[in-house]
């Protein structure tokens, strides 16, 4: 009899992270005490050891075959796609795709290019019909917040999660008040009372 895990979330890293780095292995145990069972894994050209990004469509076929490896071995009662940065891109992308999961969880939307609000990433995010949890921080410098809302604000099951003080990589300035480690417990009962609304 296969064993039925709960919610496992294929989490796919940024383009210069990997699937062990400090931030994806932190985003993981924070999610594995919030219901949620955490799948990473490399794409194809961190596996060559490369820096250099995969295109588009290989990222997506990439989270693709993980997703359905682990549908087929764990038989999840959902599957959540998504990921940090460009991954979490590349899965928003398979889901206006179509691709069948029960909901995307973006961490770090990349929303444009450092410097160039102009080239928005946004054309594809009204096609998702899946629910949507997307944390960015208020001090991201791929996402300015006035355009994510201007973009996101009616997109229908989409779910946005400010995290004050917050830049790109999560991190907080020490003068904030707060603490990397604050920002993880918001996401993770963020992420949690997200799962639950969507169970």
């Amino acid at each position: 009899m296969v064993e039925v895990a709960k919610a496992v979330f294929v989490c796919a890293h940024g383009a210069g992270g990997h699937m062990d780095d400090r931030g994806m292995v932190a985003l993981a145990e924070t999610l594995g005490t919030r219901g949620f069972d955490v799948v990473r894994f490399n794409f194809p050209y961190r596996e060559k050891g490369s820096n250099r990004p995969d295109p588009m469509p290989v990222l997506k076929a990439c989270i693709a075959d993980v997703a359905a490896r682990v549908r087929k071995e764990r038989n999840p009662e959902k599957l959540i796609i998504g990921g940090r940065s460009m991954g979490g891109r590349a899965a928003s992308m398979l889901a206006a795709d179509r691709f069948e999961c029960d909901g995307l969880l973006l961490l770090a939307y990349p929303l444009h290019p450092v410097g160039q609000p102009e080239k928005l990433r946004d054309g594809h995010l009204p096609k998702i019909e899946v629910p949507v949890l997307c944390f960015n921080g208020t001090r991201d410098v791929l996402c300015r917040r006035d355009l994510m809302e201007n973009t996101t604000s009616g997109l229908r099951g989409w779910r946005m999660h400010w995290l004050e003080g917050a830049d790109h990589s999560f991190r907080v300035l020490k003068s904030s008040g707060s603490t990397d480690a604050d920002v993880l417990e918001e996401i993770g009962v963020a992420s949690q009372n997200w799962l639950s609304s969507i169970a």
